[in-house]
C-alpha cells in the first residue's frame, strides 16, 4: 500500500510526527501497542510517553483507531439507508426516486459513451485525412523531382 492511502487527508505541510501518527492509525491499534512496547524496551520514558498519549487521545480504549471506525460507520449508514422506514408512502417515494436516479445514471453513462465514441471517430477520421494528405504529397514530390 502506498503512503497516499493514509496521508491524503493530511495538510501539505504536515510534520514527521503527524505523518507517523497517520501511518500508525492506518496500521491499527497493534502498531500503537508495538510502538509503546518498543519504547519501553529501548527507552522507558518514550514508552511511558506513548502510553500517556494513547490514553489521552482515547486510542487505547476505543474499539479501533480513528481510520477504521470511519469506514465501519459509513457501511452502517449505507445499510440503514436501504432498510424500510415503516412509512409506506415514504418508502414508495424513496423506491421511485432511486429507480429514477438509476435510470438517469444509466442514460448519462450512455450519453458519455456516445460522446466518447464520437470523439474517437472524429480523431480517427482526422488521422486518416492527414495520412491521406501525406501520402498524396509524397506521391507528388517524387514526380516533381
Amino acid at each position: 500500500m502506498t503512503t497516499a492511502a493514509y496521508t491524503s487527508q493530511l495538510p501539505a505541510n504536515a510534520g514527521w510526527l503527524t505523518r507517523a501518527e497517520a501511518w500508525m492509525d492506518h496500521k491499527g491499534k497493534g502498531a500503537w501497542i508495538a510502538a509503546m512496547v518498543l519504547g519501553f524496551i529501548f527507552f522507558w520514558p518514550a514508552g511511558l510517553a506513548l502510553l500517556a498519549y494513547m490514553i489521552w487521545s482515547k486510542r487505547m480504549f476505543s474499539k479501533s483507531c480513528r481510520h477504521h471506525s470511519r469506514t465501519h460507520d459509513g457501511r452502517k449508514a449505507a445499510w440503514a439507508a436501504m432498510k424500510p422506514s415503516g412509512n409506506r408512502a415514504f418508502d414508495a417515494y424513496k423506491t421511485e426516486t432511486l429507480r429514477r436516479l438509476e435510470a438517469e445514471q444509466e442514460a448519462f453513462e450512455q450519453f458519455l459513451e456516445r460522446l466518447r465514441e464520437a470523439k474517437d471517430k472524429s480523431e480517427f477520421d482526422q488521422f486518416m485525412d492527414e495520412r491521406e494528405r501525406r501520402a498524396q504529397t509524397e506521391v507528388e514530390t517524387p514526380e516533381n523531382a
